[in-house]
């Protein structure tokens, strides 16, 4: 039998959804100024001892769809926004998730943070 697993601190997976920077036309040192900012947080949060993980992605990927498990190019090929990345992080509640991601890098781009609660299984 398969149970939620209740805790104090709970994980959350924070998906940043925005435009592709290479899209964007951003110089080398606008890129680079970008970047450091993500560093910064990252390393804010890991100091915090909340950061639980993260990776970013890559702009273009493949999809699988319906039951004939259908191939095409791209999860968003019509969109300009993607899913850049995401963190994974510990936080009592969507509250305290949605402060942390006040540091999100993105929003002047037009740049959204999705926040999950990440589902524990035992």
């Amino acid at each position: 039998m398969t149970h939620l697993k209740i805790e104090t601190m709970k994980d959350f997976m924070m998906i940043f959804i925005g435009a592709d920077y290479e899209e964007l036309g951003l110089s080398p040192e606008q890129l680079q100024e970008r970047m450091g900012k993500w560093f910064a947080w990252g390393e804010k949060m890991k100091n915090q001892g909340i950061l639980r993980g993260g990776e970013a992605l890559h702009a273009t990927g493949k999809s699988i769809s319906g039951p004939d498990r259908i191939v095409t190019d791209g999860p968003f090929t019509e969109s300009k926004e993607i899913i850049g990345g995401y963190y994974t992080v510990a936080a009592e509640s969507y509250e305290k998730v949605i402060i942390i991601a006040q540091d999100f890098p993105d929003y002047d781009l037009g740049g959204t943070v999705e926040i999950r609660e990440v589902m524990k299984f035992e």
